[in-house]
């Protein structure tokens, strides 16, 4: 099935190994976004790469999100996604337009960039490599 955009909130449980709750809450949500991230442990910020015309919107919100005091220091994930099709921008064009050398030197929190398709799986792995280290228990 073709993905389709977010529109609400999901909520999906892993194991990682311990019981870890993931809250999907698409872009259309941005507004009610603050209220969930004083219970945020990790962020995964997901970019649609085959979207041109959302690059602006999406950094803005982006950048939004990282000001957030209660995300200062809570690790971010940007994920450009949809990398199966055809158009998609690299992770080099990404970064250039997301000024991501400039965004990443100027947040406080530690953020990490991946290329992924959630519609072939490709990059799941680095995905659920990078929640499991964020998450790891201190001690």
């Amino acid at each position: 099935p073709v993905p389709v955009p977010q529109v609400g909130t999901n909520l999906t449980d892993l194991r990682l190994p311990r019981r870890v709750t993931v809250r999907e809450l698409g872009g259309c949500m941005g507004p009610i976004w603050p209220s969930y991230y004083s219970e945020c442990s990790a962020l995964l910020f997901v970019v649609d790469a085959s979207n041109p015309t959302q690059v602006s919107s999406s950094c803005i919100q982006l950048l939004s999100v990282l000001s957030a005091a209660p995300l200062a220091s809570v690790p971010v994930l940007v994920l450009f996604n949809k990398i199966d099709l055809p158009c998609y921008m690299s992770l080099v064009e990404m970064k250039s337009l997301f000024r991501m050398q400039d965004v990443v030197s100027c947040a406080t929190q530690p953020i990490t960039m991946l290329e992924t398709s959630a519609r072939d799986g490709t990059g799941l792995a680095e995905v659920l490599q990078w929640l499991r280290s964020a998450l790891r228990e201190p001690g």
